[in-house]
């Protein structure tokens, strides 16, 4: 009896234990206010998601466990009314220790992660406050928002493994974004990829590196676009089947026929085989060169199509679909789609319909 007693306490204790395991802990005083109710609220990417309401004790004492799972730490909020008291980054076993105030004024000890949010949130209020400060001189406004914007940066270079990265990186000033140039597409990229590599699982890293991926998609496309302006055509790269970097603007050829095309598709992939091949060897020899892009988001479907047809051109695919800067930057809205470069300039007249159509303006271009 007394080893069936034994079992059942440590079996009762394992169960604990393991009850506990996934949690933080947050521990704290919220300042001259006695009895009063607490809104614990968890950030869920982007809104505030209500967990539970505390209330402190007499001395205006409060403890609270959130479930944590190992390598996920969440985003914690506190709320007195319409205030927010604190903000927590909370890992997997931590206890947080927080002193508060009812004016949203507060200190954490126990939690690197809550100390480093402070540091980005105590940041952002100052910044209100001294725009708040200067609202009537536009030149003082700009100067605390270079500031600002100059210290975010300073503590994305500084914490580039902080996941309190990540709600500096949306700051926003009423509906715009604190960094809103196209060029800080790299800071978010740079972010993403840091904090990838120590919280993979986290839906936050997650959320960042979409983020990150849509800005560097836009700065590519402002780049193409300023290029433009200097080849005539906006320039388009990706990788090859070898996974090598292929650039239209780096393509030496007099005619250039820039094909938009979808491999999961069986008659444009005839296409390839009925009309483009015998059109490119006739051709090919006298300056005529094509470019091809895929538009499947299954690569290994793409070159598996480029090597049993054996397609002899360049040919690029960039694993975005319809979210390819190339479709973007030329506005393929349907497929196949194709275009003309001749001798660096981007043809607007239409392509002839038909292979006849093609061989026919190729025979008048490359003579």
């Amino acid at each position: 009896m007394k080893n069936c007693n034994k079992l059942l306490a440590l079996v009762l204790a394992t169960l604990s234990l393991a009850a506990c395991a996934d949690k933080a802990h947050i521990r704290g005083t919220l300042a001259d206010a006695p009895g009063r109710k607490l809104a614990v609220k968890q950030l869920d990417l982007n809104v505030y998601r209500d967990l539970d309401t505390i209330k402190t004790g007499a001395d205006g004492s409060f403890r609270y466990d959130v479930a944590v799972a190992a390598g996920q730490p969440e985003f914690i909020y506190l709320f007195y009314g319409d205030t927010r008291v604190a903000a927590l980054l909370l890992e997997k076993g931590e206890t947080a220790v927080v002193k508060a105030d009812t004016l949203g004024r507060y200190t954490v000890e126990g939690s690197k992660g809550s100390a480093e949010l402070a540091i980005v949130d105590k940041a952002y209020n100052d910044f209100h406050a001294a725009l708040d400060a200067h609202v009537d001189t536009p030149v003082e406004m700009t100067r605390d928002y270079i500031k600002h914007y100059r210290e975010g940066v300073r503590f994305l270079l500084e914490h580039p493994y902080s996941l309190a990265s990540v709600p500096l990186l949306y700051e926003r000033l009423g509906e715009a974004s604190i960094f809103p140039q196209a060029t800080d597409a790299i800071l978010f990229r740079n972010a993403a990829d840091s904090l990838k590599s120590v919280y993979p699982e986290s839906r936050y890293v997650k959320a960042l590196q979409k983020e990150a991926e849509n800005r560097m998609r836009v700065l590519e496309l402002n780049s193409q676009l300023q290029q433009a302006s200097e080849t005539s055509f906006p320039d388009i790269a990706g990788p090859d089947i070898n996974g090598e970097r292929k650039a239209l603007s780096e393509v030496d050829a007099k005619v250039i026929l820039v094909h938009f095309w979808d491999a999961s598709d069986a008659a444009q992939k005839m296409l390839n085989i009925d009309t483009l091949l015998p059109i490119y060897k006739d051709f090919h020899a006298r300056g005529f060169e094509i470019f091809s892009i895929c538009v499947t988001p299954d690569k290994p479907e793409w070159a598996s199509s480029v090597l049993a047809q054996k397609l002899p051109w360049i040919n690029i695919n960039d694993g975005l679909g319809g979210a390819s800067t190339a479709v973007i930057t030329y506005g393929v809205n349907q497929l196949p789609d194709s275009f003309l470069i001749v001798d660096g300039e981007l043809n607007t007249k239409p392509i002839a319909a038909g292979a006849d159509g093609l061989r026919k303006t190729l025979s008048s271009l490359l003579r």
